[in-house]
């Protein structure tokens, strides 16, 4: 099933669990740093074609597999069972899930308690496509190995300390005071997009007026300088900001009033709405797929679909310059943001203004830096990595045992 790969180091499991998949990686727990032994996702859950994939550090593919995974709950056990076969019980030091919402209180990773757990069960309306997936993914563990500490690192965390006006959102201070305020997600994106600018380029490129945009099923932009979040186009929930494969993104709120009180939608209906009707899906009618729409050329409503796309991330990224003062450095990141130069190629169109200029070579080969000579703004695209940013935060609390056990 694994092939020939043995793994005899303590490790730390990771699970992140999106909307429609479950991405898992495994890491040595080596003094310096994380190493990667394992990675993978069960993906398109739900779907006939639901597939399994794991491939070891050096890329080599371990597991390919067609499943029935008719749900998150389906495909956690799936991805249990087998890492059962490949790791003794006690292999497992700790297991981190990524938790999309912590609510005004989670600035950093904790320890999963029963009180975390309760608390995260009250924050499901603020992210029903993510929360109900990651706490069942906590679950999960909990009932094959009680024993093991879990972890929740928290997206949000990263922009917690946004600047006060970003982080307002123009309704009564009476609401502010309950946790309605903008809180920026994809923080684990984020975070590793820094660290990777700082290891590779040095302090002073991350700590320069940057942009990074996080395109893929879900989708954002945020701001940074001297390498802190001064602001992002999610908020209260992951529904604010870009169109994404299946959620809206910036809408009219008098919509929402007018729909719920002239059409007669229920809160239910305007819920699976917003997050699983619109963006992508619902303005082609076709996908909520960027790859399968650009692999229809002929479709009206596909091309338009991208077009929205391309039109409306144009610009959130021109209005993040505006708290910056201007751009040194725009970074794609995410599914379609390191991997489709057409995508990024519509997003700058018109953007040399700010500096903007893509090099159509450069910007086709897949290397790093995609912007032509002449542009004054550095611009590049490269993977993310929120697995290893989650295992750095799970050695974090593992360094704090006991503590972390009492907590």
């Amino acid at each position: 099933m694994w092939g020939s790969i043995v793994i005899s180091d303590p490790t730390i499991l990771v699970i992140n669990c999106g909307s429609s998949s479950v991405k898992f990686a495994l890491f040595a727990n080596e003094p310096n740093a994380p190493r990667r032994l394992v990675s993978g996702a069960l993906e398109r859950l739900g779907l006939p074609d639901a597939r399994f994939r794991a491939k070891d550090e050096d890329r080599n593919i371990l597991i390919d597999e067609i499943h029935d995974i008719p749900n998150h709950v389906a495909a956690l056990d799936l991805l249990l069972s087998k890492l059962e076969t490949l790791l003794s019980h006690d292999q497992v030091l700790a297991v981190g899930h990524r938790v999309v919402h912590g609510g005004n209180d989670c600035d950093c990773s904790l320890p999963v308690t029963a009180a975390l757990e309760s608390r995260l069960r009250k924050l499901i309306p603020l992210a029903p496509l993510h929360l109900p997936h990651n706490l069942a993914g906590i679950m999960a563990v909990r009932v094959r190995r009680p024993d093991v500490l879990q972890v929740a690192c928290f997206d949000t965390a990263f922009h917690l300390a946004l600047p006060r006006l970003a982080r307002l959102t123009g309704l009564p201070q009476d609401f502010e005071e309950q946790g309605i305020r903008r809180y920026g997600f994809h923080g684990f994106s984020y975070e590793y997009v820094i660290e990777e600018l700082r290891s590779r380029t040095g302090d002073a490129t991350a700590n320069s007026r940057l942009i990074v945009a996080h395109l893929g099923n879900g989708a954002s932009m945020a701001a940074f300088r001297d390498g802190q979040s001064v602001e992002t186009t999610t908020g209260l929930t992951t529904l604010a900001g870009l169109p994404m494969g299946t959620r809206s993104g910036d809408l009219d709120p008098g919509i929402l009033l007018y729909l719920l009180k002239e059409k007669g939608i229920t809160t239910e209906q305007m819920q699976r709405l917003l997050y699983r009707q619109c963006g992508l899906l619902g303005l082609s009618g076709l996908s909520r797929n960027m790859q399968k729409l650009l692999a229809r050329p002929g479709s009206k409503a596909a091309a338009e679909a991208i077009e929205f796309f391309c039109y409306r991330a144009r610009k959130h990224l021109a209005a993040l310059t505006a708290p910056l003062g201007g751009l040194d450095r725009l970074v794609f990141t995410g599914g379609i943001g390191a991997n489709s130069p057409e995508i990024r190629a519509k997003i700058c169109d018109g953007l040399s203004y700010l500096g903007i200029e893509l090099g159509n070579a450069r910007n086709a080969s897949g290397r790093p830096i995609i912007s032509a000579k002449s542009s004054s703004v550095v611009v590049e695209a490269f993977p993310t990595d929120e697995e290893i940013m989650i295992a750095r935060h799970v050695r974090h609390v593992l360094a704090e045992q006991p503590a972390a056990r009492e907590a």
